[in-house]
């Protein structure tokens, strides 16, 4: 008998329903198992893509505001000069310039900590370990696996 499609049952188990030896019980007990594993190391490499995917996109936020706070240094150097030189006007544009240069930069700061807070945290893959844990608790025989939790696609 065939596993239903996205059924993380093994092929070679059968489900109709009717008792079953224990030979036969541990005859399955590796492919089950392969399953099991095969099935939480996927979750953790969706949870993990899912993640890094959020942290890349914080990061390259914090990546711009560090652009912008360069430009801005350069820019309040030429501040600087100007102002040794006594022109007024240039160094009064130029720090005007800087301080648009530093809002922009402290407002990619601020999206790339909001989203890396709304997406990337926690760092830990939390549904897989909590998947773990709950394996641990069925095969010690604590706890039980509710039915609906057995398709990974539902996930």
């Amino acid at each position: 008998m065939t596993a239903a499609p996205g059924s993380t049952r093994s092929s070679r188990v059968r489900s109709d329903g009717r008792p079953r030896s224990l030979f036969a019980l541990v005859q399955d007990l590796p492919s089950l198992v392969t399953d099991l594993v095969k099935g939480e190391i996927a979750m953790l490499k969706l949870e993990l893509v899912r993640t890094l995917k959020a942290l890349g996109i914080g990061a390259g936020f914090f990546v711009g505001a560090i652009i912008l706070i360069f430009g801005m240094l350069g820019v309040l150097l030429t501040a600087a000069v100007l102002a040794l030189s006594l022109v007024l006007p240039g160094w009064a544009s130029a720090l005007i310039v800087a301080g648009v240069l530093l809002l922009l930069a402290l407002l990619l700061a601020f999206l790339g900590w909001r989203h890396i807070k709304a997406k990337g945290l926690p760092l830990l893959p939390e549904r897989t370990i909590a998947g773990l844990r709950r394996d641990v608790r069925a095969v010690k025989g604590v706890g039980s696996i509710p039915a609906s939790d057995l398709d990974l696609d539902r996930r």
